[in-house]
């Protein structure tokens, strides 16, 4: 009796093998952290050798002195197939980038507010439609800045008329109630000297009243406008809870998903995985812009000032575990933040053809999120109801529930749209789905 296995038989275990130790070895470059599911890429529909094409081109930028170090994430179907920490999170000290480096996440914060308000609308606070005065009532009689007209005798560059209408909650959520803002609008002066107001020990209430002292820029609900809605958001969340933002935070969203290093101020015990802040000089190179010490505006006392629209510093790990919640329909590990009817509600396109200038073409916008709604215009390889948004300080994210996919990118750099690290993420990441 032959008992030799035919050459053919031996060929395939072979090629198995390599096939498996291949994989086994895709599968042991990603760290092993608490809460941060692994798989191999191909068990998902990606290719492990492609995804290392995002390592090579964020290895690109800093090399060039672009930027100083990225932490990339990428998960598919629940599980994290490329996790990466490249560069310095901070140059000074030659202290290198890890997986676990906490990063200021700027307007990445709005999400986490939006679906803080979101909570409250579950437990029947509001509806969408109701005027924020009812709990805000600062807001009760808002004018509306209109330029001067040429034939009138007016003491200054606009007028005001009355608001048509009430600002609303959905106004809020989707930046389209005319608000005075930093980017743009008639009132952008008496933003600027608002804001040059701010005093220690303020609060976001502090602010609130005196933003709502401010005319709009535009009727309730007419345009999408950038700009401190979400602290008016945040704000909202508080006096419906009781608590401050920061204890609703803490009580209800991190603790529930084991974010454990998302903060609104960062404890000094941690900061030996803060990272430095840069910017471009004249040659594009970085320069120090904030130093990852307790001097930072992110640590220093007093902790009063709690912003929905940009307050809290994080890490890709809690971020990514935060928005598997969303991807997820509002659950994670067993823990219902939402229901998957609220999400569906979040992550619809609520602005009909309203241009969203910071976006461009081809997006619409949420309940704190901007959506994708037409790829052509959009030109990105994202799914049409894909949404995202991003940090000032070069932060970024997106879930693509078609794909099943959440990219995540962490820099600090301001201002960083002169190089394509973020958009380089999202191609990086679709070239390498095989499925």
């Amino acid at each position: 009796m032959n008992t030799s296995t035919p050459k053919w038989l031996a060929l395939v275990a072979i090629t198995a093998m390599a096939v498996t130790v291949g994989l086994r070895g895709a599968a042991a470059d990603l760290p092993e952290m608490d809460g941060v599911p692994t798989a191999t890429a191909e068990t998902v529909g990606m290719s492990s050798e492609r995804l290392e094409q995002i390592d090579r081109v964020m290895q690109a930028y800093i090399d060039r002195n672009e930027t100083a170090g990225v932490v990339t994430l990428v998960a598919r179907k629940g599980k994290v197939v490329h996790f990466s920490a490249l560069g310095e999170r901070d140059a000074e000290s030659g202290a290198p980038m890890t997986h676990d480096s906490i990063f200021r996440i700027a307007s990445m914060t709005k999400p986490i507010a939006s679906v803080a308000l979101m909570m409250m609308y579950e437990e029947g606070r509001f509806q969408l439609r109701d005027p924020i005065s009812k709990w805000l009532p600062e807001f009760a009689d808002m004018r509306v800045a209109i330029p001067s007209p040429p034939q009138e005798r007016v003491t200054g560059r606009y007028k005001t008329v009355p608001a048509a209408t009430q600002i609303t909650v959905q106004q809020l959520l989707t930046h389209t109630a005319g608000l005075p803002n930093s980017y743009r609008g008639i009132t952008q002066p008496e933003f600027q000297r608002m804001s040059a107001q701010t005093t220690p020990g303020d609060t976001v209430g502090d602010m609130v009243k005196r933003l709502a002292a401010l005319p709009l820029n535009f009727q309730p609900g007419e345009h999408w406008e950038y700009g401190r809605a979400t602290d008016v958001v945040g704000r909202l969340v508080e006096v419906m809870s009781g608590q401050t933002l920061d204890e609703f935070f803490k009580e209800r969203i991190f603790a529930p998903l084991n974010m454990t290093d998302t903060h609104f101020f960062l404890p000094e015990s941690k900061l030996d995985r803060f990272t430095a802040l840069y910017g471009p000089d004249a040659n594009g190179q970085i320069t120090l812009s904030e130093a990852p010490t307790a001097a930072s505006r992110y640590v220093a006392e007093p902790h009063t000032y709690f912003s929905g629209a940009g307050g809290l510093v994080s890490t890709a790990r809690d971020y990514f575990r935060f928005q598997q919640m969303m991807l997820n329909g509002g659950e994670l590990e067993g823990t219902r933040l939402l229901s998957r009817k609220t999400v569906e509600m979040m992550t619809a396109n609520h602005t009909g053809d309203k241009g969203i200038w910071l976006a461009g073409p081809g997006y619409g916008f949420g309940l704190g999120y901007a959506i994708v709604t037409d790829l052509g215009p959009a030109a990105t390889p994202r799914s049409e109801r894909s949404f995202y948004w991003s940090g000032a300080f070069g932060t970024i994210f997106w879930v693509d529930p078609i794909e099943e996919v959440i990219g995540i990118v962490m820099q600090q750099l301001r201002p960083y749209t002169h190089i394509n690290v973020r958009p380089d993420m999202a191609s990086m990441t679709y070239q390498a789905i095989i499925d």
